[in-house]
């Protein structure tokens, strides 16, 4: 992407209602207002919040909140200019239970207080295979535990990836906290027993996946209390 274009999508970023856009000097402040006001302050009702973590475009955020119009989305990025495509998109389909977060996910305690999630998703993160970038796994036990503070008693964890090694990695860190899964499996797609807002969104890379027959795994699981 050109830098022209990138300058252009956030002046546009900056236009958008359902894009906020914190300081790191904001947030480990403790001056973010919205910081466990969410739903009084943002949404503006008691409905559940679902995050979905390095949304990207934004795909899976928009097609979730399409798909629960009672339930409020949020996508989190650090690149402006990747969610600027799903911010849009929402406007113009007048989502009002969507909105986006440019930050990095190592913040996610400094956006939201503890209890205040019900849901997070991650979808197809970077597996991070070499043992020097595990400190950047997604699922690694530092994210898990920053995960845990801020969903509710019961919430729910979603992997949804194409690498079997970090659905591996993941179950394998599961077993040695004793958490049973809720759901896990290695080619989804082919799974009759597969939740309906896995197999029926997908993203733009995924669906490329797909197309060569690649493997989707999915995962799901609440920490124990």
């Amino acid at each position: 992407m050109g830098s022209k274009n990138k300058l252009k999508r956030f002046i546009e970023n900056d236009s958008f209602q359902n894009v906020i856009q914190p300081s790191r000097d904001e947030l480990i402040t403790k001056k973010f207002k919205f910081l466990g006001n969410w739903n009084k302050l943002v949404f503006k009702n008691t409905n559940p919040i679902i995050v979905e973590l390095g949304c990207g475009k934004g795909e899976y955020t928009i097609n979730l909140a399409k798909l629960n119009p009672d339930k409020n989305f949020i996508g989190i990025d650090i690149k402006g200019a990747r969610f600027w495509r799903g911010a849009k998109t929402a406007v113009e389909s007048k989502l009002s239970n969507v909105f986006f977060i440019r930050t990095q996910i190592e913040l996610l305690n400094y956006i939201f207080n503890t209890n205040e999630i019900d849901q997070i998703w991650l979808t197809f993160p970077d597996p991070q295979i070499k043992f020097q970038r595990r400190k950047h796994r997604l699922t690694n036990p530092n994210f898990l535990s920053l995960y845990k503070n801020i969903l509710k008693p019961g919430g729910i964890m979603h992997l949804k990836t194409d690498s079997e090694f970090l659905h591996g990695y993941t179950l394998g860190l599961l077993e040695g906290m004793s958490i049973k899964p809720l759901f896990s499996n290695h080619d989804v797609y082919k799974n009759k027993n597969a939740p309906d807002e896995v197999v029926n969104i997908q993203t733009h890379y995924e669906s490329i996946y797909l197309k060569v027959d690649k493997k989707i795994t999915y995962l799901s699981f609440s920490f124990n209390d």
